[in-house]
């Protein structure tokens, strides 16, 4: 349903962005693209520390900065945020914005916890303020042509969604930031693993082909959680969500032999379709018919969010869209703490300076294909299952 605005803001709207380094840095690129479509302007910056003119993308003149979010709303008169700060920080911020009627723009995951999620999409309901939730992935226009081709019967009964992510990632990426990993510091949760940031979106677009992307379409959580890098978190896990429309079962690593494309697939009796959600690429097979490839637009979760503002354009991925998704986050974060891998189920790759998983992307695959666990498949390194509802 579409969050009502009593007042259409006119563009461009002026942008506050909080978090411009790291991840941050393609949101910068983000808005000088829309900045100079006219869409929005680039108001104000908040960073710990300064962006230097280096760090600026060329376009963007010179925003004011601070490292004081609320002041920076106040000053710059943003109405909307960017929040692409460290997961912890994500509701705080959130609630800032939301209590001077900005808008928002909340990187994934929008929360460390279900509780902290509650808060903030309560916060914003509250305060009148649209919220959208960065799911790139959901903007892709292939999500709800997938849809059609479910509900129109393409591949018969559907029986579950497969999700596949085998991603690298050099020992360096768990030093970039003191929260990298972690599970929780200094007594906060963090929660970053490999299914609930880097590879998160595997799990939220599964569950939103299903249409099964709300809190209360989670009927039950399995866990797998497992680390071959020394860290608090996890690097190489699987989960498996049972919904009323099937089961969507995730695996994920940062560990890959050869790193590839993350995709999901929609499985039913009479065929499959496969989405490399990065890519906007759709495989449909299905009995009967050849293969059909169709590559897909998109639609920018910012453009759509200024759209919703201006127009009333419905919000893409708005927070009650990701209830699902968190309530996977909240059973990773209360899960046991990952297995480490037995030093014999992995080695060190000197050349790229990162730590590799034997076998992992041919298991990794086989979960997407089957909508089994790693224990299920064999693996002598997992765990037996752990199970939350």
């Amino acid at each position: 349903m579409s969050h009502l605005v009593r007042t259409p803001l006119t563009t461009p709207v002026p942008v506050v962005l909080a978090g411009a380094r790291g991840h941050g840095r393609w949101h910068l690129d983000n808005l000088r693209r829309l900045q100079e479509r006219g869409t929005v302007r680039l108001a104000g910056i908040c960073e710990l520390t300064p962006l230097t003119a280096d760090e600026l993308p060329e376009g963007l003149a010179a925003p004011e900065q601070s490292a004081d979010f609320g002041a920076l709303l106040d000053s710059t008169g943003a109405r909307i945020a960017v929040v692409c700060t460290p997961i912890p920080t994500h509701t705080d911020l959130a609630l800032t914005a939301a209590g001077r009627g900005v808008h928002l723009l909340l990187e994934k995951p929008p929360a460390p916890s279900y509780a902290e999620f509650s808060r903030m999409a309560d916060g914003v309901a509250a305060a009148g303020v649209a919220c959208q939730i960065g799911f790139q992935s959901l903007g892709s226009h292939a999500v709800p042509a997938i849809r059609r081709l479910i509900d129109e019967g393409a591949i018969g009964e559907v029986v579950g969604v497969g999700g596949a992510g085998a991603w690298a990632r050099p020992e360096s990426y768990y030093r970039r930031a003191p929260w990298a990993g972690r599970r929780r510091l200094n007594g906060v949760d963090v929660v970053d693993g490999v299914l609930t940031n880097p590879l998160a979106h595997a799990v939220a677009t599964g569950l939103a082909l299903l249409g099964t992307g709300r809190a209360d379409d989670v009927t039950g959580i399995e866990t797998e959680l497992l680390r071959a890098n020394a860290i608090e978190s996890d690097d190489t896990s699987c989960v498996r969500v049972a919904t009323p429309r099937g089961p969507v079962a995730v695996a994920a690593t940062l560990c890959a032999e050869q790193p590839g494309e993350p995709y999901v697939v929609v499985h039913g009796h009479r065929g499959r379709v496969t989405f490399w959600y990065k890519q906007d690429r759709v495989l449909l097979q299905r009995a009967g018919h050849g293969p059909e490839e169709i590559l897909y637009g998109r639609t920018d979760l910012l453009e759509n969010l200024v759209a919703h503002l201006t127009d009333g354009t419905d919000l893409l991925v708005p927070p009650a869209a990701t209830g699902a998704f968190m309530k996977v986050v909240e059973a990773i974060r209360l899960a046991d703490e990952p297995a480490r891998l037995p030093s014999g189920a992995w080695h060190f790759d000197e050349d790229e300076q990162r730590r590799v998983v034997t076998g992992i992307d041919g298991l990794v695959a086989s979960c997407a294909d089957t909508l089994a666990l790693y224990s299920e498949l064999g693996a002598s390194w997992a765990l037996a299952k752990e199970v939350s509802t």
